[in-house]
């Protein structure tokens, strides 16, 4: 994995007071056995080193620069330095939490886009504790969106939710279920099946990416007996993605679309609403899914879970999910070296 990724990858703190760094540690010490790629935490190291000792785990930390995380990466933590020291306990949010989890990103995606890091994997963060300081975007991914910003204009990200079994995407996301029925228009799915077309093709090496698309009302509508939405706004969708070469079928009843047979015929569910599609794969893999954000100019990988206050500093965060995404985003980024390597087509 470290020859074919040639650069670490990039992990934020997250939420300092939540299971990200507990997580990180844990995924640390199963370098070996996981076979992790090398990844440096962007934070703080003589936080990092106080929540080990909390959790009396024997986690070596050393303050680097990208460039050298790689080869420090077998003997010990790497840490990039944000300059924002962090004072939260476990458990406990402080003044200096969302500065921290900011700085973060921001120093993440700088390293990505620069070339210093391969890809950005995000620890969980805590969006109310943001909101309190002033934060002004929804969540992580369309922070990411705004970094990602060029020519005036930010990139539409589209959140996967992705296991070996399975990969979903919800039309909309973080909103109440009223709004996205308002939300759901026939544009709006032909741009989100576009995005998430083209990046089966770029990080996943699905040649031809077939698309599922769910029904918004129960039975697909039944015919227009249960709601139109089928006919006048999914249809069209699926009849547009089709004239562009994209493999999309539907609108089907979600609830037979996840069954292991269904599963087979199909690269990629596409739901209408966010716990359409994220009900599924949370059952199927609750504990290694892995949250990807699609459409942005470098791969972005989370774990699929939050900050669980309630566990932080206990020892009992399960580091599954971490250690799939940053996986992934290996994989992900190989992929891409070796599309880009000379004499590759």
């Amino acid at each position: 994995m470290r020859t074919a990724l040639m650069k670490p990858l990039a992990l934020t703190i997250g939420e300092p007071a939540g299971i990200g760094p507990d997580i990180t540690l844990a995924a640390w010490l199963q370098r070996r056995e996981r076979a992790l790629p090398p990844f440096y935490l962007v934070g703080d190291a003589g936080f990092i080193e106080g929540r080990a000792a909390r959790l009396g785990l024997d986690v070596p930390v050393a303050t680097v620069q990208p460039e050298s995380a790689a080869g420090t990466f077998a003997d010990a933590l790497p840490v990039v330095e944000t300059g924002e020291r962090i004072t939260a306990a476990a458990g406990r949010p402080d003044a200096s939490s969302a500065p921290a989890a900011i700085a973060a990103i921001r120093r993440a995606v700088a390293d990505v886009s620069e070339g210093r890091a391969a890809a950005v994997v995000t620890n969980p963060i805590a969006k109310s504790v943001l909101y309190k300081a002033g934060f002004s975007h929804p969540g992580h991914t369309e922070f990411l969106a705004e970094l990602a910003r060029s020519d005036g204009a930010a990139p539409q990200p589209v959140m996967m939710l992705w296991c070996e079994d399975l990969a979903v995407v919800p039309v909309t996301i973080h909103v109440a279920l009223r709004d996205a029925i308002a939300r759901l228009s026939t544009g709006l799915i032909v741009d989100t099946c576009r995005i998430v077309a083209d990046d089966l093709k770029r990080h996943f090496g699905i040649a031809a990416p077939r698309l599922a698309l769910a029904g918004l009302n129960p039975h697909a509508g039944e015919a227009g007996t249960i709601g139109t939405e089928e006919r006048d706004v999914i249809a069209p969708a699926i009849a547009a993605l089709r004239r562009s070469d994209v493999d999309a079928t539907g609108p089907w009843p979600a609830d037979t679309m996840f069954h292991a047979a269904a599963r087979r015929t199909y690269d990629c569910a596409i739901g209408m609403y966010h716990d359409q599609a994220l009900i599924p794969i949370k059952t199927l893999a609750f504990d290694d899914g892995v949250n990807v954000t699609l459409g942005l100019p470098f791969i972005r990988t989370s774990p699929d879970h939050g900050t669980a206050f309630d566990i932080a500093g206990s020892g009992r965060a399960n580091p599954s999910s971490l250690i799939a995404a940053l996986r992934l985003a290996a994989r992900m980024a190989a992929r891409g070296a070796a599309e880009a390597a000379p004499g590759s087509r």
